[in-house]
C-alpha cells in the first residue's frame, strides 16, 4: 500500500505525457450521445492504462488536468464538477496499480476481472455520486438532468475503460518480459 501513492520521476513523466494524450483525445476522439453534454470518450480507456501502469496519483492527475485543458480549451473555463469526477475515476482506476501482474507481461483471467472491477466502482463513483452532486451544488443544475448524464456518462465511460483498456493493457502485458522466461545457459 506504500507504494500506492509514491510519486517519482517516472510518475511525473507519465503524468505530463498521459495529460497530453487524454486532452487531445477528450477534445477529438468521441462519439455523442442523445443525452446533452453528455459524450462516449475514448480518453477514459487510456486513463486506465496510465493509472493502472502508474498508480493512483498518476490516473487522478492525468484525468483531471486532461479533463480541464480539454474544457479551457474548447469552452473557454473548465467544467469544475466534471473535471474534478474525472480526477477522481483516474485516481480510483489507478488502484489496479501493483493488483495486476500487467509489469510481469501477465494480464488475463483474474487481472482482466480485477482491472475491470475496479474501474466500473470508479466510474460508477465519479459519474453517478461526484459530477451530479457537485453539479447541483456549484452549478445548482436540476437533479433529473444531471443524475440522468451522470449514469450515461458511468455507462459510457465504463464501457471505454473496460474495452480500450483492458485492449491497452493486454498489449501492453504482452511486451513485457515473463517473470522466469529467461533461463541461465
Amino acid at each position: 500500500m506504500k507504494d500506492l501513492f509514491k510519486v517519482n520521476t517516472r510518475t511525473i513523466v507519465a503524468t505530463g505525457l498521459g495529460a497530453a494524450i487524454f486532452t487531445l483525445l477528450f477534445m477529438y476522439v468521441k462519439v455523442p450521445s442523445p443525452i446533452p453534454e453528455t459524450s462516449f470518450q475514448t480518453a477514459y480507456g487510456v486513463s486506465a492504462l496510465f493509472a493502472t501502469l502508474f498508480g493512483p496519483i498518476a490516473g487522478a492527475l492525468i484525468s483531471f488536468i486532461g479533463h480541464a485543458l480539454s474544457d479551457a480549451i474548447q469552452y473557454g473555463s473548465p467544467w469544475w464538477s466534471w473535471v474534478i469526477a474525472s480526477g477522481v475515476s483516474g485516481l480510483i482506476f489507478g488502484f489496479a496499480f501493483n493488483r495486476t501482474k500487467v509489469e510481469e507481461g501477465e494480464f488475463k483471467g483474474k487481472d482482466i476481472l480485477t482491472f475491470n472491477v475496479i474501474q466500473v466502482i470508479g466510474n460508477a463513483i465519479a459519474w453517478i455520486v461526484v459530477a451530479p452532486l457537485l453539479d447541483i451544488l456549484i452549478y445548482q443544475e436540476p437533479a433529473s438532468l444531471v443524475f440522468t448524464q451522470g449514469v450515461t456518462a458511468a455507462i459510457m465511460n465504463a464501457i471505454s475503460a473496460g474495452v480500450i483498456g483492458t485492449l491497452l493493457l493486454v498489449a501492453y502485458a504482452a511486451t513485457r518480459t515473463k517473470k522466469g522466461s529467461l533461463s541461465k545457459k
